[in-house]
């Protein structure tokens, strides 16, 4: 029983773990979208559109109604004030106030840069050494408007510009990245899968080499080849034996970074779908480049820095130009000043002249004119106009680099498949070749250093196919990454 308990408390730690840990069988198109839920690079960039969205909300929310109010109850205020008689004696005296004050502001902006408001507020306060109150209520209309929003700049649709392009940016910024790390997670899956794909490789190496030492040992035992033969082959399954173990701790490296890459656990078994299937995708290259030209972010970037400079531009030459205001106001005030009156009864009062008085109003123009300032305006201008003719031209030269990448990708993809096809059939002449050289090694018509010669070309026959299977896999990723459209579907990344 002793023995029983000993044991559970012995191997409970290694249940813990294999609990703890989960297997993952996965394909590439299961990899990508892990790492899209998972990975810290998207979450972080999913932040950063959420940043953008609302600042866009806010851009938008500037030209809805405001409403604000402020409180300011109650406040105690106590001085020193001075009086000198008429014999020329000053006397000092303490004033202790208790006030009460109150606004109510309602505004509305306008498309015009132009804004309405509506304030009302109310004050009281009492003077605590003589009980002398003072209420004051006050309600006003006003409108004030700049001019120069209708023939230079209004900041109010310029903000909301910005705003707009600013969102658009950090949308195709994401798509983009989002397509990065489709590339990133498929590069790392076949690397990963090549690891995985050379270490089968490897086993059957030394399996092939454990079966032709076993052939060496058996002929020299039977004194049918020379020592150093035999020799040779046990350097040779060690060499195989050494080969086969890195490849394995390769592989285990590349299985942590690939599971750190999807943001699972570094406790999680993954497998690999090693099933080296390919189909042939054929491609424009006039659609390639055309679809790349319009939905690449760096195109689309350059256009969003023309429209912000020209934005800029209309600004700067709005501040060299008159400037013109309109402000205007109706306003009903009341006042109640007198001593040993409550607060309520006060403001009572105070609205009760509010009603019986006339009513203020006001309108007024304020023009800004610019009379001298030696250039420095006009010479901001024409920086601006000069940064807006380098935006133009880099449009230009983006649209050049991202034909010539495109085209060149598409030779790349083009000579990568005929490669891969051409090194499928010399695998499979390697194959049947080792078979005959084996044979013809057990049978003693050849020396191991022939076998080893035919051995070591069944390995480059499989590394190179290899090779050239995750080159063109890659390249089609890369080339859906170039033009947000996927040509082994035909259908576009949105």
């Amino acid at each position: 029983m002793r023995k029983l308990l000993f044991t559970i408390v012995l191997l409970f730690p290694y249940f813990v773990l294999l609990h703890s840990q989960s297997t993952h069988s996965l394909t590439l198109e299961e990899s990508i979208e892990i790492a899209k839920s998972k990975s810290f690079t998207m979450l972080n960039l999913a932040e950063n559109l959420k940043i953008a969205e609302f600042n866009m909300k806010s851009a938008t929310s500037r030209l809805k109604t405001h409403i604000d109010m402020t409180i300011s109850s109650p406040q105690f205020t106590e001085t020193i004030e001075s009086w000198k008689d008429t014999t020329g004696i000053t006397f000092y005296y303490p004033i202790k106030e208790l006030g009460y004050a109150s606004t109510l502001t309602i505004n509305q902006p306008l498309p015009t840069d132009g804004n309405i408001f509506i304030q009302n507020s109310l004050s009281s306060g009492e003077n605590l050494e003589n009980n002398f109150r003072s209420s004051r209520l006050r309600s006003r209309i006003g409108f004030n408007q700049p001019l120069s929003s209708f023939y230079a700049y209004n900041s109010i649709r310029s903000s909301l510009k910005r705003a707009e392009l600013d969102y658009e940016r950090s949308s195709k910024q994401f798509k983009r990245e989002e397509l990065n790390l489709v590339y990133q997670v498929s590069s790392s899956y076949y690397n990963l899968l090549s690891l995985q794909k050379s270490s089968e490789i490897a086993l059957l190496d030394l399996e092939r080499q454990m079966e032709a030492s076993e052939i060496s040992q058996n002929k020299y035992a039977a004194g049918l080849i020379r020592e150093v033969d035999a020799l040779q082959m046990e350097v040779d399954l060690a060499e195989a034996q050494n080969n086969h173990d890195i490849a394995l701790l390769n592989e285990t490296s590349a299985k942590n970074s690939f599971k750190e890459l999807l943001g699972l656990n570094l406790n999680d078994s993954i497998a690999l779908n090693s099933e080296f299937k390919y189909e042939i995708v054929l491609i424009d290259p006039e659609k390639a480049v055309e679809l790349a030209l319009k939905n690449r972010l760096e195109v689309r970037e350059q256009e969003i820095q023309i429209e912000l400079q020209k934005l800029s531009i209309k600004q700067q030459k709005a501040d060299g130009m008159i400037q013109g205001r309109i402000d205007a106001y109706f306003e009903k005030a009341g006042i109640n000043q007198q001593s040993g009156v409550g607060l309520l009864n006060s403001l009572k009062n105070s609205y009760n002249n509010l009603i019986d008085r006339n009513a203020n109003y006001g309108v007024g123009l304020t023009v800004t004119i610019p009379i001298l300032d030696w250039g420095e305006n006009r010479a901001l201008v024409r920086a601006s106009e000069s940064r807006l003719k380098q935006y133009s031209y880099r449009k230009e030269e983006v649209k050049r680099e991202i034909e010539t990448e495109v085209k060149n990708l598409i030779a790349s993809i083009n000579s990568n498949l005929k490669r891969l096809q051409v090194l499928e059939k010399n695998v499979l002449v390697a194959e049947k070749s080792f078979e005959i050289t084996l044979k013809r090694f057990s049978d003693g018509d050849i020396d191991s250093q022939s076998l080893a010669l035919e051995r070591n070309r069944l390995n480059n026959a499989y590394t190179s196919h290899l090779r050239a299977y995750i080159n063109y896999q890659l390249s089609l990723a890369d080339l859906t990454r170039k033009t947000f459209y996927d040509f082994r579907t035909n259908q576009e990344i949105q």
